[in-house]
């Protein structure tokens, strides 16, 4: 653009925010026309629709912290309630539009932009380039002749993406109020809701390249927020509320409110039984020093994660003045030491940066003191980045070689601290499945100190809450056994977790991922799991894990147990099992059973008769093989196991199946007084009823359309009777000028 030439937005300046037309004077509006190469001009011709609005197909690419999510969302909604279609990564070549979201806190995420945008000119893509870099620095190298769209115009994204496709260049960077938060909204992830507090902060750190995009801290008005989070609880989907700012502490100071009545006020409105957890966003050490009581009474709240990110930077007081940090070490060990004694099971996170400019071997070795002192689970490092035009920029540096040993040293240093996983094991822990881990299987999901849990992907399992034994643990995460689904979205309460089918992942079965899994009903309607996984060797053998749909037995007896067949062990169901299918008859699961006083118990070596007999008789549904139910319950060994509950029923007790949410897979319990014969028989007599209803319905059927058939020919012999009268008084001709002759065909 030229030197006078101004943005857009920037006309309401004219004319007391009307911009009429004649009064400009010597100001000058301009939409340049982007520099396409020839590749691109003939992709567009190539596009029938590319006039139409709202047609195209739009990918985008978000780098950086939860509020650049959170902003990529809201740009993403509001296209797509517009008509445009949004495309996953993998299909990104297919888009007409290439929207980057970008980052400017480190240059590796500047760089990846730069990589980006190479990428999308050498395809021929449209280019629009949002967030933090443009807004930092509009006159960029690569941003040269590209629509930019600063971070409080993200309200105007539709706008700016339909210049953009019609070959324009269009700059929208100017500030003004902050952007509305009901705006349309699409999540990158359907169970995770980022709310933003504000946009900037208070500080002035020297190193700190985003304070010149996000400016000074505004804060939006709490009512605003209360409102979103309350949207966001009530929605069944939604697991994790993120609470996100620059600086957390600092919120409301702009406004004459503060964090403290902020979280005691979203903490009202979150679902009482705990589905939906609320997550706390970085602070910093100075704002939050004054409210440390209120926030360690949230954390402690069962509806909020006991975690909290509180960057320290460095060990060193005079490295954190060069910082311009505006606190000291003293003061951060002041937080830390506060809410750890105050919040049990608190995990704290940090940042380090190493290498800043003038840190000595002194500065370095009292950071590393602070973090083995504190031994923080989660410590971000990173080597210090010049960032253009930040003070620290002309700082003179530590040398390069010296800056990786350090960070090696600290990296080091964390990777040794395991305690806060290895605490967990052998303890009983609630989690919230919100995401698929890094390797593409396992599912993955949050404790209540937000320690990373891996679990096998059940159908379903994700957006769920469970309960997991925790049994095992690495240095950045853990896994167990699940033993109650506390809630599930797909039925808005408790369900039953089922045995994995051959039909549900026939390859991850094959790679002995099967288990089984044995269920019980507690009296407050969760789903005990007892959950075993059977590790399967061959693809046939894995086959043979299959859907069960048999009997369901609800008897009565004492406690619920669940025993291996290794000796005279048993399987009994509690006598409250009716009367909880009852309370959860909504759910996608029915038990049909008698008060009867008669035990639910019987060996498994009997069982397995029964199965043997199922199997000569033909029973429909697929059965596991005959070697299979002799296998022993082993916990402690991890050997293959195979558990199945065995059950004896008054003669009268019909049989009932556990379906989980999706219907895809179900859990059976084996009956054994009933004998597989009488089993059969009922179900013939249900299917014969069934047979004798869809007859009797087809016969009335054709009765009504035989008579709808007799009534409409009757009807059209009329019309046709009716037509030849009328055609008999009109054309019929007199008789020796007598009147005209009578039609034989008259209408009585």
């Amino acid at each position: 653009m030229t030197a006078d030439a101004l943005d857009i937005e920037d006309l309401t300046q004219q004319s007391g925010g009307i911009a009429a037309a004649g009064s400009l004077g010597n100001c000058r509006v301009t939409l340049q026309p982007a520099k396409r190469q020839k590749k691109q001009a003939d992709a567009w011709e190539l596009q029938p629709n590319s006039g139409v609005p709202g047609t195209h197909r739009i990918w985008v690419k978000t780098f950086g912290c939860a509020h650049n999510v959170s902003d990529g969302e809201y740009m993403m909604g509001q296209l797509q309630a517009y008509g445009y279609k949004l495309l996953p990564d993998a299909e990104r070549n297919s888009a007409h539009l290439w929207l980057i979201n970008s980052c400017t806190v480190k240059s590796p995420s500047q760089s990846a932009l730069v990589s980006l945008i190479t990428s999308g000119k050498a395809a021929g893509k449209a280019l629009l380039v949002a967030g933090c870099v443009p807004q930092g620095d509009r006159k960029a190298a690569e941003l040269k002749g590209l629509s930019l769209l600063g971070i409080g115009q993200i309200d105007r994204v539709v706008e700016a993406v339909e210049s953009t496709l019609a070959g324009q260049q269009l700059v929208l960077l100017g500030r003004k109020r902050l952007p509305d938060l009901d705006l349309p909204k699409v999540r990158r992830n359907a169970h995770v809701e980022i709310v933003p507090l504000s946009t900037g902060c208070l500080g002035a750190c020297t190193y700190c390249k985003t304070k010149h995009a996000r400016g000074h801290l505004g804060s939006y008005r709490p009512e605003a927020i209360v409102s979103r989070v309350a949207a966001a609880a009530a929605d069944p989907l939604v697991r994790e509320i993120w609470l996100s700012s620059e600086d957390t502490g600092a919120y409301g100071r702009d406004i004459g409110t503060n964090i403290a009545e902020l979280l005691q006020r979203c903490v009202a409105v979150l679902p009482a039984g705990g589905r939906t957890m609320l997550r706390l966003g970085m602070t910093n050490p100075p704002f939050i020093l004054e409210h440390l009581d209120a926030v360690a009474r949230a954390l402690c709240h069962p509806c909020v994660f006991c975690t909290l990110h509180v960057p320290v930077q460095s060990g060193s007081d005079s490295v954190l003045t060069a910082m311009n940090r505006e606190y000291t070490v003293a003061e951060f060990k002041r937080v830390a030491d506060t809410l750890l004694a105050a919040v049990p099971g608190l995990e704290l996170a940090t940042d380090i940066i190493a290498g800043f400019p003038g840190e000595t071997e002194s500065d370095w070795a009292g950071t590393m003191e602070l973090v083995a002192h504190y031994k923080f689970s989660h410590c971000h490092i990173s080597q210090f980045y010049p960032r253009p035009g930040t003070p620290a920029a002309r700082m003179k540096r530590v040398p390069t070689d010296i800056v990786k040993e350090r960070t090696r040293q600290v990296t080091k240093l964390v990777d040794s601290f395991s305690g806060s996983c290895q605490s967990l094991v052998g303890t009983t822990q609630h989690v919230w499945v919100t995401d698929t881990a890094s390797d593409g299987y396992h599912l993955t999901g949050h404790t209540k100190n937000y320690t990373q849990v891996l679990l096998e992907p059940l159908p379903d399992l994700l957006g769920c809450v469970v309960q997991v034994e925790v049994t095992a643990a690495t240095r950045w995460s853990v896994t167990g056994k699940l033993t109650m689904v506390l809630f599930s979205p797909a039925v808005g309460g408790p369900t039953a977790l089922s045995s994995l089918c051959s039909g549900h992942s026939e390859a991850s079965i094959a790679d002995g991922a099967a288990g089984l899994f044995e269920t019980t009903l507690s009296h407050n309607s969760s789903i005990a799991v007892e959950a075993v996984n059977q590790a399967t060797t061959t693809s046939s053998s894995s086959k043979d894990c299959q859907q069960h749909s048999s009997d369901s037995c609800c008897g009565s007896g004492s406690s619920s147990s669940c025993c291996g067949s290794g000796s005279n062990s048993s399987c009994c169901q509690s006598a409250e099992l009716a009367q909880v299918h009852k309370a959860v008859a909504a759910g996608p699961f029915a038990c049909f059973g008698a008060d009867s006083g008669d035990q639910c118990c019987q060996q498994q070596q009997q069982g397995s008769v029964i199965k043997q007999q199922r199997h000569r008789q033909g029973d429909p549904h697929k059965q596991l093989q005959q070697g299979d139910a002799a296998a022993v319950h082993q916990h402690s060994s991890g050997a293959p196991v195979q558990v199945t509950a065995h059950c004896t029923q008054a003669p009268d007790r019909h049989s009932a199946q556990l379906l989980s949410s999706s219907g895809a897979t179900s859990i059976s319990t084996k009956d054994s007084s009933n004998s597989p014969r009488s089993s059969n028989s009922s179900s013939s007599l249900n299917s014969k009823h069934r047979q004798w209803l869809e007859l009797l319905a087809i016969l009335l059927l054709l009765l009504v359309m035989g008579g709808a058939s007799v009534v409409g020919v009757w009807t059209l012999v009329l019309r046709v009777a009716q037509l030849l009268t009328s055609l008999c008084d009109v054309v019929l001709p007199a008789t020796n000028g007598g009147p005209a002759g009578e039609c034989p065909l008259k209408w009585s």
